[in-house]
Parts: C-alpha cells; structure tokens; sequence
C-alpha cells in the first residue's frame, strides 16, 4: 500500500481516507469540530455518538461502515504521474472493545492487512463467535499480510477472567456491603455491559453524571440509569474523580466503598508505617489483600494474580474487568488469523513487549522470536526496522496520555522511509496505576 492513501486513528498526516476505530480520548487527538482532511469512516454506532463527542462537525464527511460488508475505495495512486487509481477494500469487524468499537481489515493489490485497534477477544460469548466467523469469512483463502495488534496485556503475567465472570465479581462484593454506597470507576464510553449486569443482578438503578446519561440514552438505555442520588446507592463515576481522598471525605458522612474495574492493578511504592495515601494511587503489592468472596473477608496474599479481586484500601477494591484481550485471548487470535508479519500498536517499553517477543514463532514467515525486550529510550524517538519486515505504507496511530510534563511521547517505527505512528506505551504504563482526565483507561 502506498503512502498517502489511507491512515487509522491518526488525524493529522495527509491521507485520502481516514479510519476511526472507536471514540476514546486516546484514539481521536486531532479531531476537532473543525477538523476536515477527507472522509471519515466509522461503524454505525460510533457515526450515532459522533455528534455528541464532537458538536458542530460537518457530518457529511462521516461515512459508515456496516459490520461484516466490504467496501471499496477508489483511491488516487500517490507515485502515479497518470492519475491512476487504485481500489482498497474494507471490512469493520466487532473489536468487543467499547459500543461502535471496530477492526478493520484491508485488502487489495498490497496483499491484505489487519488493524485492531482496542479490542477483547472472549471466545466463549455468543458475541465472539460471530465475529470470530465474521472473521474468517471475511479471510477465507487471503493471509494477512501484516497483523496491526492490540499488545496492551501482552505479557504472561496479564490473566484474567472473562467480562461476565468480573462483573459478577462485582455484583458479590456490592452485595457483601448491603449499608454501604458504592462508587464504580468507570469512562465516558465503555463498561456499559458491567453496569447493566450490576443493575439486573441486583435489581436496582445505577446513577451517572449528565452526560453519560446522555450517552446512555444514545445508546438504548432509558429506564436502568439516572441522575438523582436518592434512588440509589450504586454511583459510576468519571475516573479522574476516583481517588482515595474523594472515598475517605464520602466515608465521613456514610459507609462508602469504591470499585475499580481494570485490567491492570494500580501499583505505586510501599508505603512507611504511618504514612498517608495521596491522590489517586493506591498501595503496592507489598501491602495488598485479596477479597475471598461474599462476606467481604480477605486474606494478606501480596502475590495474588492478576484474575483476583484484590483490595488495595480498606475503601477500594480493584476488579479485573478489561475490555481490552488477556495474553491468553491474544495467542488465541494470533492462531486463529496466522499473520505473516505483526506489529503491536502499542509502543514498547520495559513494561510493553512486542508481539513478536512471544508470538513470533506463529507467523507465517517464522520470525524468529525476539531475544531481548525493547526499551523505551526518551531520547529515541525512531527506531530502524529492515524494510523487509513490513512493505506497506499503512499510516496507524492514536494519541498518548497526559504524562505529568503534559506532552504528547510517541514512537515512530520508519519501514522504507514510511511512518507508522504507535501508540505511546506511557498511556499503557498509566493504565490503571493513576487515574488520568481521560477516558483511555481501560
């Protein structure tokens, strides 16, 4: 594929076709209400939700993508001096991520490629096996060519359980705490599902600020949310308000114990006898609990794995609800799609590996498995990759977190003088380990 032609989550090179893959914060830097480069193409809910996360866009640039149908793109060859045009097909595919959430697979005279943005690969739902068939339909005799990965949790030591499992989780510690109010840590798009089971299970209405009710309503939900505090004990939060001195000022006034739903435990120093937490962040390993089960009992076990319900604060408990794929569910759907090549769309870093590190040896052209991790240099901003490990010009990206400098780290891989934008690993890194005013943690 030539450059110049089309770009994913990335909104300010010069493309002819932009790709969304869902509305998180991390995913959209760039677009604005302005913003107005070419046609951008979406699945239908994210279309739905656009208006709302962006007032005033020209709507007319949006092109919607249904699910399991190929599209075809003519498009302008960048080296052609004759005008000549090239086709790029496309499919979006449920990436089981957040509502709207996509992957997009690409095919046409540059072979075919795989893009997946944030994604969850449960096999054992109703939902993944039909987008599990969607896929391979969609493959049917084409190889991929290069696999663009969700690597957010690909490392062995990520083992968690599937979303049904986690959310039960939590609907037994709500019940084991019958006379307390409960706070869940949740974003401004996502976890949806764990809210509806929380409200089923228990049989009540679940409050949410204004506009995520205004985002439930977009999305179907009229009767399970509100906004008044009196009709419920259960409370979804934003995020950045989750924090240890928000819990304990709550528990001046009534018994109140807050939930974080995350697929990674937040982790900060060990703390000194005596010593207050600040902030957002919780105790280490070295002073965590893990939660037994109902009665909310919970026994020292400082090297609990990472499927537990751990508590970290005698007002917190951290849930193992992802919406992004365990290292389990990763080596799964590399076997499944057998890419020749693959790329982590996550930069790497001590903490982040490359897929190839484990999963090398399942591509088709047997690389070979990598024999030492990438670090993350600051001062590096490009790394060389030989040109034969990647011949596409295929422009993916999306926008870091807010580091406490406040700027934007990226990692640009350079494949035959062509930038593929990563996403920075220090918005993986904060992944649960500090709540952000963002709604990428997942």
């Amino acid at each position: 594929m030539e450059k110049g032609l089309i770009s994913v989550d990335r909104w300010t090179s010069q493309s002819q076709a932009y790709f969304l893959t869902h509305l998180h914060s991390d995913h959209i830097q760039g677009l604005s209400p302005t913003w107005a480069k070419g046609p951008l193409f979406c699945s239908r809910l994210t279309a739905n939700l656009f208006p709302s996360k962006f007032p005033n866009f020209n709507l007319s640039l949006l092109r919607v993508l249904d699910l399991g149908a190929w599209h075809a793109l003519s498009l302008l060859s960048p080296s052609s001096t004759l005008q000549s045009r090239i086709t790029v097909e496309v499919m979006a595919i449920d990436a089981h991520h957040c509502p709207g959430a996509v992957m997009f697979l690409f095919r046409g005279e540059f072979g075919c490629l795989l893009f997946t943005g944030d994604f969850r690969w449960e096999t054992a739902s109703k939902r993944a096996k039909v987008g599990r068939t969607m896929l391979l339909d969609a493959l049917k005799d084409d190889v991929v060519d290069i696999l663009y990965l969700d690597n957010t949790y690909c490392n062995p030591s990520y083992i968690f359980p599937s979303r049904e499992v986690a959310a039960q989780q939590v609907v037994d510690i709500i019940g084991s705490h019958p006379e307390h109010d409960i706070i869940i840590a949740i974003d401004t798009l996502g976890k949806e599902d764990l809210l509806l089971h929380i409200s089923r299970a228990l049989k009540i209405k679940i409050w949410v600020w204004p506009e995520r009710l205004r985002t439930m309503h977009l999305l179907g939900f009229h009767d399970i949310f509100t906004t008044k505090t009196s009709l419920t004990r259960v409370r979804a939060v934003p995020r950045y308000s989750f924090n240890i001195e928000t819990l304990e000022g709550l528990n001046t006034m009534r018994p109140t114990i807050g939930i974080m739903p995350s697929g990674l435990p937040w982790v900060t120093k060990f703390l000194e006898r005596g010593e207050k937490l600040f902030g957002s962040l919780l105790t280490s390993h070295n002073n965590q609990s893990k939660w037994s089960g109902k009665g909310g009992n919970h026994t020292d076990n400082p090297i609990a794995d990472s499927g537990s319900v751990r508590r970290f604060h005698k007002y917190i408990y951290t849930v193992p609800y992802s919406d992004h794929s365990c290292f389990a569910e990763i080596e799964d759907f590399i076997k499944l799609v057998q890419p020749t090549s693959m790329k982590g769309i996550v930069s790497s870093s001590s903490c982040y590996v490359d897929p190839l590190y484990y999963f090398g040896c399942l591509c088709g052209a047997n690389q070979p498995v990598q024999r030492s991790l990438h670090k993350h240099k600051r001062k590096e901003r490009d790394e060389r990759v030989p040109a034969d490990c990647l011949r596409t010009a295929f422009s993916s990206g999306g926008a870091s977190a807010e580091s406490e400098s406040k700027r934007e780290r990226t990692v640009k891989v350079k494949h035959s003088g062509i930038h593929v934008s990563r996403i920075s690993a220090l918005r993986r890194i904060l992944r649960g380990a500090k709540i952000m005013e963002d709604d990428c943690l997942n």
